[in-house]
């Protein structure tokens, strides 16, 4: 599947594990890389990572390899993380209180500004440093917060109900965390995060060792 800009979806999910490997290139002090060790840190072929960024422009010297201070931040510009993007979370049970309370999304440009629940008992309760808002209210709330991403975590049954109302409120990025599948309009991307379909694919590789 092709993105709205013709480069592969599949690829554009390969440019945040590029970006997480050069940080910690950088950290370590190393300032070039070629494709070749970059492609045996992260098992990707040198052939691949050429072919993914090329969609890009040039950003490497044959022979020379990648700079690396430059190439990061070439990325974070291609995945729009020059910027900060205000995200709310919907649903605050254990999980979402978790995601609230995640120092890791901030540094990295995502800064959780709103919480939504519809349990009358959780709504105006603090998570987080953050007041509970009833959903009902999501479209003003998130709206005066500038809300440009939205993070799910409620039940499976109410899922679909809770994006699709997401939706209505103009809310074009959604990462899920209900174990269920999704549908929205085709302008909408949707991003499932299941771990028990994480562990079920890791144990066909432990099944098949036995």
């Amino acid at each position: 599947m092709a993105t709205q800009t013709g480069v592969p979806e599949v690829v554009v999910e390969r440019l945040p594990q590029y970006l997480r490997a050069l940080a910690h290139l950088k950290e370590s002090g190393i300032e070039v890389i070629s494709s070749q060790q970059l492609g045996d840190l992260l098992q990707v072929t040198p052939a691949q990572i050429r072919k993914d960024l090329s969609y890009f422009g040039r950003f490497g010297k044959q022979g020379r390899g990648y700079a690396i201070s430059n190439l990061l931040a070439q990325l974070r510009s291609i995945l729009g993380l020059d910027q900060t993007w205000n995200v709310a979370v919907v649903g605050i049970g254990r999980l979402g209180r978790a995601i609230i309370s995640y120092p890791g999304f901030e540094p990295e440009g995502f800064r959780i500004v709103c919480a939504f629940d519809s349990d009358k008992a959780v709504v105006g309760q603090w998570a987080g440093g953050l007041m509970i808002h009833d959903f009902s209210t999501f479209k003003k709330v998130a709206g005066a917060e500038g809300v440009q991403i939205a993070v799910v975590a409620v039940p499976a049954a109410a899922a679909q109900d809770v994006i699709d109302q997401l939706v209505d409120a103009g809310i074009k990025a959604v990462l899920n965390y209900a174990p269920k599948s999704t549908l929205a309009p085709a302008d909408v991307r949707i991003r499932n995060v299941d771990p028990v379909v994480a562990l079920q694919s890791m144990t066909y590789y432990l099944s098949a060792a036995r």
